[in-house]
């Protein structure tokens, strides 16, 4: 078997299964990027990209864990739109990067959302699970559009709430990863829900860390004149 072949066909045998190759690569860039994105470091956008590739692969064919199945399309549609913020999200990154950054030598300073600005968060999630749940209902079916629009709708919010550097965002993946971890179960996909399970600890990990960065870390002077955007 070729490594392209491996890439695309393989598996890796895991208690309670097997898991697909892309799958596995996937999630590992994924979770590279998260830990890159909690360091503030601009690298977790392209890296968090090549990972939004592969996994749409995944569960757009329905390969996941392993075999074939029914294809989750709200969680092909989130490595889609992934793929959309993030490019804004390293554009914006690289902008205050170039501009002076954080004071702390970080892409960008965390901080908690205005008022204003959460309630922005609460029209766009509310938006945009109204219209997620339209798109899996009578457009492209899916195995559970009531939680999967969830999935959907609270990814774009917390990839925006990210490139925005909000601190919220990490509130809000772990909400989706609650439900994500739950379809997954009822799925039948244990393998894959308990990867997710493990990627979630960094999620809270993250959370904690731009927390604590939210208070003593601020823009460089620079910065403050070009993040209008």
């Amino acid at each position: 078997m070729s490594l392209l072949e491996w890439l695309v066909h393989g598996t890796i045998p895991v208690p309670g299964g097997v898991l697909g190759v892309r799958e596995v690569i996937g999630n590992l860039f994924g979770l590279a990027s998260a830990v890159l994105g909690m360091r503030r470091l601009v690298w977790a956008w392209p890296i968090g990209l090549v990972g939004n590739v592969l996994l749409f692969t995944v569960f757009a064919t329905g390969e996941l864990s392993g075999h074939i199945d029914e294809p989750l399309w709200g969680q092909a549609g989130r490595q889609v739109f992934f793929a959309a913020v993030s490019v804004y999200g390293w554009w914006r990154w690289s902008q205050v990067r170039s501009h002076g950054g954080a004071s702390d030598g970080g892409a960008i300073a965390p901080r908690w959302a205005s008022a204003r600005e959460r309630v922005q968060l609460v029209v766009l999630g509310v938006v945009g699970y109204a219209a997620a749940y339209l798109l899996l209902t009578r457009v492209l079916g899916s195995w559970g559009p009531t939680t999967e629009a969830w999935i959907l709708a609270g990814s774009m919010l917390a990839t925006y709430g990210m490139a925005r550097g909000w601190t919220e965002f990490w509130l809000v993946w772990i909400l989706v990863d609650v439900v994500g971890v739950t379809t997954l179960v009822q799925a039948g996909y244990y393998p894959t829900a308990g990867m997710y399970l493990f990627y979630a600890v960094f999620v809270v990990i993250g959370f904690v860390v731009w927390w604590r960065a939210s208070r003593t870390v601020v823009d460089a002077t620079e910065t403050k004149e070009v993040v209008g955007v």
